[in-house]
């Protein structure tokens, strides 16, 4: 297969991939998009952090985040806490309900996946995690949508 046509075919597979986690995201829990969920493991791995913050690191529109925020926080998903060592800054945490929602979801994924891959040999399932560390590492051009 020449380059450019294998190119072609992994991002093709790339976006089945991500409509497939658009709809298990909605199956999971019909009033959250992937983006929710998304930025609800985002304030799990780091223990809470600023909107702006979340802005930044998935480069999204500020605008954006705030919609997604009111969101999860009328769902009860988040909630806003003073930062202890700035005052004026509010720190978005998960609540019990968030964490909940989002196990119950890793869970849902983690046993999907594995449905998945469970015809895989040792070796495939090792490259294949290799390959993907080391397409979501790579800090090039401002291309964070692909």
């Amino acid at each position: 297969m020449e380059a450019a046509t294998a190119v072609e075919t992994i991002q093709r597979e790339m976006t089945v991939f991500a409509r497939r986690a658009r709809a298990s995201a909605g199956r999971l829990h019909p009033e959250l998009s992937l983006v929710s969920y998304t930025l609800l493991g985002h304030l799990e791995e780091r223990d809470g952090c600023r909107a702006t913050d979340l802005a930044a690191h998935y480069a999204l529109d500020k605008s954006t985040v705030s919609r997604q925020v009111a969101t999860l926080e009328r769902a009860g998903l988040i909630e806003r806490r003073q930062d202890p060592e700035d005052h004026r800054v509010q720190v978005l945490h998960l609540t019990d309900a968030g964490r909940r929602i989002l196990a119950r979801v890793t869970v849902s994924r983690r046993v999907a996946v594995g449905e998945r891959l469970a015809e895989w040999s040792q070796e495939d399932l090792e490259r294949f995690a290799g390959y993907l560390v080391r397409y979501n590492a790579w800090a090039g051009p401002e291309d964070d949508d692909v």
